[in-house]
């Protein structure tokens, strides 16, 4: 799962899919359209950055390559993959608790900030993905 074509895109389910963590050089491209919204994907190995209308959504440092990523009104899911341990963060709402969840086992209890930033870390192998969910409490 080195990276996903194109840095980011559509999937039929209506989900997005971005980031190449392979990349040695930063990659990025804005205004691709998806649902009615506007995304901005920064990838390469160091970092990947998803904005949407001008809002940050998600980082991981280092860079990830992200796989169906959705957002619902009380969760988030996506699946991930990076060639190390990454520390991801994820635009949620500001001070409220979630449940994170790697690989279907929690992970604990994370309250965000006042910006609604959620950060945990996931640990990754290059070629290995894990599936992410973060549930509102």
């Amino acid at each position: 799962m080195p990276g996903i074509e194109s840095l980011i895109r559509s999937e039929a389910d209506g989900t997005i899919s971005f980031g190449d963590y392979s990349l040695n050089t930063k990659s990025k491209l804005q205004d691709f359209e998806h649902a009615g919204d506007l995304y901005k994907i920064k990838t390469f190995y160091e970092i990947t950055k998803l904005e949407r209308n001008g809002s940050f959504v998600y980082e991981s440092v280092p860079g990830t390559a992200v796989q169906h990523f959705a957002e619902g009104s009380d969760e988030v899911t996506f699946t991930v993959g990076g060639y190390r341990d990454s520390q991801i963060t994820v635009q949620m709402e500001a001070d409220t608790e979630y449940e994170v969840f790697v690989e279907g086992t929690s992970i604990g209890h994370i309250k965000t900030n006042m910006s609604g930033k959620l950060a945990f870390s996931v640990s990754l192998n290059d070629g290995a993905v894990s599936q992410v969910k973060i549930v509102r409490q």
